[in-house]
């Protein structure tokens, strides 16, 4: 049996999976980001420590002992700064915090050769701008440093007692040379930033050591277990859904959300609204849009309007499609696809004393549908199939909120019974490193088969004026507030 752990942005997610694929236990534990000033988003590693504990414990039941390797997927972008022994040195930055805008700047001057290289468009919450902040803000920290680690390898730093990262999470950091697949030293170089404390990169599937007694007693498995590279969390999700060949895009909302289309060979957005990362197999990528703000957006309208979620439900589809002329914009951390604006904010326009509760609920599943489908029109179209969306993510289960959102894309959305994707990813990707399968395309296609779970229906038409309303808003509110 093999054991995945999702480092999330919420939650720590583990899954145990038998060598025929089924999935025998699955668990999570939560814990909170902090904003210690407006636009920051950090956490507490020692928190995702404490969480895993649990999550694997129960995950793995009565099974523990039969557990023969460990997957990692997680968060990406964000940043661990970490003594050699995986003691993180401050909280770790994470993808939403928005600090960096002037480090974005530093970036901008590079040589067109050497941003070409990077082949993605420059934001805030990537690992290469959250460094230099670190180097510019924080010095005495940059400078002990013995590694600057993503979340999840991080995660195993302190299982294996070593440092790695892998392909798909690398090049999604600003720092790494798509054309070679390795750190880019001469951007490196150029911006004057450490190449000793970023992590050999193995390959996803590569064993990267073994799991220390300590380490194992803690999550309650045998100790000297193998621990491959694992993947970020996206490329981990890809995998598990058997997308890794051009096909289908694969629609995830979590924290935020993404829409992921496979590509067999590299190609860059000349719009520079989307993104291109490697996938968690060798000579695969996967063009990605992406949206900071779904589950995020929606968990901060729940709690301040202080719904439940069943009463989120049941309140916002007693409202007619549209919301009665009411628009959420659901930008609280900035945004990526396709405006790359961290100073982008939400609001609700069109407010009206007949408006209530349900209205603003409403309104709020509706701006994140939006902005998924803003995102889908963003991908470049060369190789993409837009007629049909893979659902994967636990933020995309309720039947109502599905139909919503085939609705507003206007296409069928299909799903898998697994919610944990990235986590079965990951226990995937440690079968194939133990050798129970011969390589990643091999477990891509045993992916269970998708299912229909909504198709556009008669509120489509209803959605179609408010959705260019939606467009047409963001640009004028930028306007305001610069």
């Amino acid at each position: 049996m093999f054991l995945g752990i999702d480092l999330g942005t919420s939650s720590l997610k583990a899954l145990v999976l038998d060598v025929d694929g089924t999935i025998v236990g699955t668990a999570s534990a939560s814990y909170s980001m902090s904003a210690p000033q407006p636009g920051w988003s950090e956490a507490e590693p020692e928190d995702w420590w404490t969480a895993a504990a649990p999550a694997v414990r129960q995950a793995a039941g009565e099974h523990a002992a039969a557990i023969a390797a460990v997957g990692l997927s997680g968060q990406m972008h964000g940043v661990v700064l970490s003594d050699d022994a995986g003691n993180a040195l401050r909280p770790a930055i994470l993808w939403p915090d928005g600090r960096t805008r002037l480090q974005l700047e530093a970036y901008r001057e590079l040589s067109e050769e050497l941003r070409r290289k990077l082949a993605n468009p420059l934001a805030t919450g990537m690992a290469g701008p959250t460094l230099l902040w670190l180097r510019d803000h924080e010095r005495p920290h940059y400078r002990h440093a013995q590694w600057a680690l993503q979340p999840k390898d991080w995660l195993r730093l302190r299982l294996i007692h070593e440092a790695a990262t892998e392909p798909s999470d690398a090049s999604g950091t600003l720092l790494y040379d798509m054309t070679t697949d390795y750190w880019a030293k001469d951007v490196l170089s150029e911006l004057d930033l450490r190449l000793d404390f970023l992590a050999p990169i193995r390959e996803s599937v590569e064993i990267c050591g073994v799991l220390a007694p300590a380490a194992a007693a803690h999550l309650g498995v045998r100790p000297n277990l193998p621990v491959v590279g694992g993947a970020a969390d996206t490329a981990a999700a890809a995998i598990a859904g058997g997308l890794l060949d051009p096909g289908p895009i694969q629609l995830t909302i979590g924290t935020g959300a993404q829409l992921v289309a496979p590509r067999d060979r590299l190609a860059v957005d000349p719009t520079a609204r989307t993104h291109i990362y490697r996938a968690a197999a060798p000579d695969r990528w996967y063009a990605m849009a992406a949206m900071q703000n779904a589950g995020l957006a929606l968990e901060w309208v729940r709690t301040t309007l202080v719904a439940s979620w069943d009463e989120v439900y049941a309140e916002a589809f007693a409202v007619p499609p549209g919301a009665q002329g009411l628009i959420f914009l659901p930008y609280l951390t900035g945004e990526r696809t396709p405006h790359f604006d961290p100073a982008a904010k939400g609001a609700w326009i069109g407010l009206g004393l007949s408006h209530g509760r349900g209205h603003l609920l409403r309104a709020a599943l509706e701006g994140v549908a939006f902005a998924v489908r803003q995102g889908l029109e963003a991908l470049p179209v060369a190789g993409v199939r837009r007629d049909e969306l893979r659902l994967a993510g636990g933020g995309s289960l309720d039947p109502r909120w599905r139909q919503l959102l085939a609705d507003v894309l206007e296409r069928p959305l299909l799903a898998t019974p697994v919610t944990d994707a990235s986590a079965l990813g990951a226990a995937l990707l440690a079968g194939v490193g133990f050798g129970a399968w011969p390589d990643a395309q091999r477990v891509a296609a045993m992916a269970a088969p998708a299912q229909l779970v909504a198709t556009p229906g008669r509120d489509a038409e209803a959605y179609r004026e408010p959705y260019l309303r939606y467009r047409q808003l963001y640009q004028p509110i930028a306007a305001a507030l610069a």
